[in-house]
């Protein structure tokens, strides 16, 4: 029993190491357009239609559904100057969600097989189905619309997400039918025998009693090949369309949505409204409903300055674009119209742009493409001058922070790591990771409590230490290292510490203020580099452009690079209806521990192929193909295996259950 007792106590002590070393999830924002003024009313006329009311779009707002193929949005966001507006408050019914069902074409085209459109509803920047087509009150989360190629043999199942999956079970001997079996949760759906042979190949399954709704189709699946050979059965599927049915919702009238709560129903629109009046909070990111939310700066009471942003948490890759550029046109986007790019809500701070003129048709001609970013300062997140934490230099380039190793000019850059002003305790002998190798560990505590020894390292390796003292000075360690791309006294690291303690069982030191470049991986930028379709580079002091020294064609149903991970999307247009945005790409989680949400995969069954290899696809699905984020202003967050300032201590914590182990280990051996 002692024995039974101990080794359960040494299996709870291993859980306890896990779970105290595991990490937060990521999240990133999308971030709507910049407003700018002294107080709403002079926002909104500025800004708004008449002076009356100011509203946001899927053309502004990337976070809204927009099918840029058929121009087609679902969604607005509007401020209204109603009673009560003024100051940062929003009077009641001030603000307007309105969104209606669209008709949008399915991603596999084929209106002879009755795949030509399908009715959507853009809700909170997610995606619903209409269980009833031409009424917003009853809807189900779109999983998966698709014209990927998938071949799956006999026995495996294809995962189409959220515990959905199809089955090939069989094929007939003819090679001309298979049969496919619809499953969520492991538990039957329905099946079907599908012939390629004739009819429209495609299989739709329709249930009933969702939401109180009967013929509802939650399922498209078409089949384009079948093929029974000597070794393997296979399916060839292209074209998928799924919604999660199982998590349908009804909209009634006495709903509320966080904020919003005044819910009306006509038809196929839905509006919703606060009931109460709403307040612009200074420096908060203030809910809105459903995980949007007004983000506001933090600036005096006779300014004022936000944007609309949607927070995102679900791992995946996601598209922050800019604005939807229309026709031939000169067009230019900045940070507040392209959320890809740099920007300081704060300090209001942007430095980057990128410029469209002269175009001939769908062709950019050569120095028509414009990308030019410029040196500025911002505050850091540690904001305490009196401590020498001002202001550092930044520069936006492609939509990532770097930080001039000379003020003064834009050819030399590090990325910018780490920029924050969270509070993290360490004790002695513990690493601090800050990111990407670096890290800072507290050596020792001098025995008044008054002084701590740091080291910084890079990959394990030493790179500098420094014995600070609470006792005098600004409390800040400036590490500068010399040679790097050619510069000398470059500062790469930031730390302030708050506080030291020498007790009689713990020695720590309190970090408030944390600041750090990749120096490591450092670059000169010279003028005959090539960054993908921009080519001609100039540097003028702190100022960095490049342009095209060849045509750029606009390629419709495209996505062109212009450069460094930079991309126009097209749309599928006549040249005459010229239509495209720019894009960067954001990844939240590490995506290769795992599926991303919404992209299918195949899973073996049958015991014949239960090997390690994975069946292989032949395309695969984005999570959100119009998704478009930005990430959360203030950047990465070190990865705290220390104590945060909450006196909790993860990396104490696996100490003690390794020791506790030992001890149970111990107690086994001795009782045996």
């Amino acid at each position: 029993m002692k024995r039974f007792a101990a080794l359960s106590l040494a299996a709870l002590m291993i859980l306890t190491v896990f779970a105290s070393a595991a990490s937060a999830a990521d999240s990133i924002e999308i971030r709507g357009p910049v407003y700018n003024g002294s107080d709403i009313d002079s926002i909104i006329d500025t800004y708004g239609d008449n002076g009356t009311t100011l509203t946001v779009d899927a053309t502004q707002f990337a976070a809204f559904y927009y099918d840029i193929d058929d121009n087609v949005t679902t969604e607005s966001l509007s401020i209204k100057d109603v009673a009560g507006t003024a100051g940062n408050v929003i009077g009641e019914g001030g603000i307007v969600y309105k969104t209606t069902i669209q008709n949008v074409a399915y991603q596999y085209e084929n209106a002879a097989d009755g795949w030509s459109n399908y009715s959507l509803l853009g809700f909170f920047a997610d995606k619903y189905i209409p269980l009833n087509s031409d009424k917003a009150d009853k809807l189900a989360k779109l999983v998966l619309d698709s014209d990927d190629k998938y071949t799956i043999r006999t026995g495996e199942l294809l995962d189409l997400g959220q515990g959905y999956a199809i089955q090939a079970k069989q094929v007939d001997v003819d090679g001309k039918k298979v049969w496919l079996e619809f499953t969520k949760d492991g538990e039957f759906v329905d099946d079907e025998i599908i012939s390629v042979d004739s009819g429209t190949n495609t299989w739709e399954v329709e249930l009933d009693d969702i939401q109180g709704e009967d013929d509802v189709v939650v399922l498209r699946v078409h089949v384009n090949q079948v093929f029974q050979g000597a070794v393997d059965s296979i399916a060839q599927i292209e074209g998928l369309w799924l919604i999660d049915y199982a998590n349908a919702m009804t909209i009634e009238s006495d709903d509320e949505f966080d904020n919003l709560d005044d819910v009306s129903i006509n038809g196929p629109t839905l509006t919703i409204t606060n009931a109460d009046t709403f307040t612009l909070n200074r420096d908060d990111s203030n809910l809105i409903a459903k995980g949007m939310y007004f983000k506001v700066a933090d600036t005096s009471s006779d300014q004022l300055r936000f944007y609309v942003m949607k927070e995102i948490t679900d791992p995946g890759t996601y598209q922050i674009r800019g604005q939807v550029a229309s026709g031939s046109g000169d067009f230019t986007w900045n940070a507040t119209n392209f959320a890809g790019f740099y920007y300081d809500l704060n300090d209001d701070v942007a430095t980057e742009t990128l410029k469209v003129s002269g175009i001939n048709g769908n062709v950019i001609p050569e120095g028509g493409l414009d990308y030019s970013t410029t040196i500025k300062n911002v505050d850091y997140q540690y904001n305490n001058v009196d401590a020498n934490w001002g202001q550092y230099p930044v520069l936006g380039l492609f939509a990532e922070e770097y930080i001039p190793l000379d003020a003064t000019k834009a050819d030399k850059l590090a990325k910018l790591i780490l920029d924050s002003d969270d509070k993290y305790t360490i004790r002695t002998g513990e690493k601090l990771d800050l990111g990407e190798g670096y890290a800072i560990e507290a050596k020792q505590v001098d025995v008044d409590g008054k002084k701590v020894w740091l080291e910084f390292t890079k990959d394990g390796e030493f790179v500098d230490d420094e014995i600070i003292s609470v006792d005098s000075g600004d409390k800040t360690w400036d590490v500068e290292l010399d040679d790097i791309q050619g510069e000398d006294d470059v500062v790469v690291l930031r730390v302030h510490v708050n506080q030291v303690f020498q007790g009689a069982v713990d020695s720590i030191a309190q970090i408030e203020g944390l600041w750090l470049v990749d120096y490591a991986n450092a670059m000169t930028i010279e003028s005959d580099d090539e960054f993908g379709e921009l080519n001609n580079v100039k540097i003028n002091g702190d100022t960095l452009s490049i342009t095209n020294d060849n045509t750029f064609t606009l390629s419709r149903d495209s996505e062109e690079e212009i450069g460094q991970g930079m991309y126009f999307k097209i749309a599928d247009t006549s040249t005459s209806a010229l239509r495209y945005y720019p894009y960067v790409e954001k990844t939240i989680g590490n995506e290769t521990t795992g599926i991303p949400e919404g992209t299918p995969s195949t899973i073996s069954t049958t015991e014949d192929n239960m090997t390690n290899e994975t069946p292989t696809t032949d395309g695969t699905v984005t999570p959100t193909e119009e998704g478009t984020v930005t990430p959360i202003e203030g950047s990465t967050e070190p990865v705290n295996d220390t104590t945060p300032a909450d006196g909790k201590s993860p990396g104490f914590g696996v100490v003690l259950g390794l020791v506790g182990l030992l001890s149970v280990v111990y107690l086994v051996r001795r009782n045996n």
